[in-house]
Order: C-alpha cells, then structure tokens, then sequence
C-alpha cells in the first residue's frame, strides 16, 4: 500500500512539474512576441518620410504663365540703321534691322489691365512698349508705373484714339502734342515714339509727329489677340524686327504668352523697341532700311 500511494505521488509530481514548464513557455512568447522597437524610436526622432512633390500651379495662375515662358538668349547690343530724316520720322511697321529680334508693344490701356501683368512683365523680363492714350493712362496711372518699374516703357497713341487721316493739322496737334505733354507730366518722360490709332496717317500726321518729339512711328507685322497670333504678312512666321502689337484686355496674360512662343518659334528673342530707334543712345549704322508700306 505505501509503495501505490509513492508511485502516485511521483505521477502527480511529473504532471505539476510538465504544467509548469507549459505556462512558463507561454509567458516566454508572449514576451518575445513584442516587437523591437528600431533605432529612430529609440532615439525619440520620428523617421523621416518622403518629400511630397509640389502641386502643379493653379490653371491660368501667374506660376502657371511663368512655367511656359520660352527660354531665350540674351538680346544683342542693338546695331541700328540710319532712318529719320530732318524732314519727318520713318514709318516703321518692321524696324529695319538683320538682328534676331522682335519688339512686343501693347496699346490703349482704357479695357483692362488684368492684375498679375505687370508681376509676369517683371518675373519673366519681358521687354514691352505701351502706347498709351492719354486719359487711360491718367486714370491707371498706377498700373502703367508697375509695368514701367519693371521695364516696361510708355509712348503716345493719342488723347481720343480717333483716327487722324484727313483731320487739320490744329486738331492733329491737339492729339499728339496734347497726349504726349500729359504723358510727360504723369510719368516724367516725354514719349519719342507715336503710333496712329489703327494706323491712319497722312502726311500731316508724320509733320506733326515730328514737332511732338517723335523719333519714329510705328505700325505692326503682326496682332495677337486671346493668345493667337494672326500675322500681317505672307511670311506666317515672325522676321527680324517684326512687331507684334496687343491691347489692354482681359486676354492679355495670354497675348504676352503666345508673343512669347512666336518669337521663339521664330529663333529670335525679344528685345525693347526704344533700344532701336535712330540716334538713341547708339551712333547708328548708315545704311539705306527697305521701305515698308502697311498692308
């Protein structure tokens, strides 16, 4: 009897001793289960995370214009050609050049002045000649002196924007001279440079240009209106010295665009019209410019 009751208790023995081997195993894994935190959270610093890429601009945003500016080399030093005369001003609609530039000059000023111009003018560098009527140009005159502060450069397209043709030389006076003392008195420079509203002239006109302080006036080679660029001439593809006028108007973001990507399209670069008038700053080179007649 005491040999049944000692094997019994050796089984019980056993049986406690597996149970607790067990239940120790168990709390070995749980423990071992937890994972082993890594070097940056050991140090406290969270684990850096990739750089997120920048959002496109904003459609039609100035960042969204400024990313689609051609690039261009820089402008030559302007050679220019002998062309005025004592008599009267040269009528220029391409300056007579073999330099590989184009002048960008916008005009009136009364429709509109959209805000991020004068920004995108100043951040993209780009050289512009505003013809001004005169009462646009006293009633904005903080938006012309943005554009002017970054480059941009005011002349004299008349008091009334009327077309001059056939007028007397006193009511052609009064617009010329009339436009061109204001804009001297508003932005303390008298303009050396006329346009005709719509091109109209006659002979008094170039006369009277002339006594006004005009050193040349222009017409155009080509129009871009709403970013589209419609050309003047057979030649669908900008030349040395072309101009391509615009206007103040809502679209005007994508006028000076579109200018842009013709010019370049064209392998030339835009450069400031006023850098290429007759006797401006450099003696000019004497030969004989070819003769254009507006189309």
């Amino acid at each position: 009897m005491p040999a049944i009751r000692a094997r019994r208790l050796v089984a019980l023995l056993a049986v406690l001793a597996l149970s607790g081997c067990a239940t120790h195993a168990k709390a070995f894994t749980r423990i071992t289960s937890v994972p082993t935190p890594d070097a940056a959270s050991q140090s406290g610093s969270p684990s850096p995370s990739p750089t997120a890429k920048p959002p496109p601009p904003r459609f039609k945003s100035l960042e969204w214009y400024l990313a689609r500016v051609p690039q261009f080399p820089p402008a030559p030093v302007p050679r220019l050609r002998a062309g005025a005369t004592t008599e009267r001003p040269p009528f220029w609609l391409r300056v007579p050049t073999d330099q590989k530039v184009a002048f960008i000059t916008i005009d009136d000023g009364a429709l509109a002045r959209p805000a991020d111009v004068p920004a995108f003018i100043r951040e993209a560098h780009i050289p512009v000649t505003m013809f001004l009527n005169s009462p646009a140009a006293t009633e904005h005159t903080d938006y012309f002196k943005q554009i002017e502060a970054a480059g941009g450069v005011v002349e004299n397209h008349t008091i009334t924007h009327r077309s001059l043709r056939g007028l007397s030389h006193s009511t052609q006076h009064h617009e010329i001279c009339g436009s061109a003392d204001k804009l001297r008195q508003l932005f303390g420079k008298r303009p050396t440079l006329f346009r005709p509203p719509f091109g109209d002239h006659d002979d008094t006109t170039m006369a009277v240009a002339r006594d006004c302080g005009a050193k040349a006036v222009y017409y155009w080679s080509a129009t871009v209106n709403e970013g589209i660029v419609r050309y003047q001439t057979p030649t669908k593809l900008l030349q040395p010295g072309d101009i391509l006028l615009m206007h103040f108007r809502p679209a005007l973001m994508d006028d000076l665009l579109g200018a842009l990507k013709a010019i370049r399209k064209a392998g030339l670069t835009p450069a400031l019209l006023e850098d290429y008038v007759p006797g401006a700053g450099v003696a000019p080179v004497t030969t004989t410019p070819t003769a254009h007649a507006p189309s």
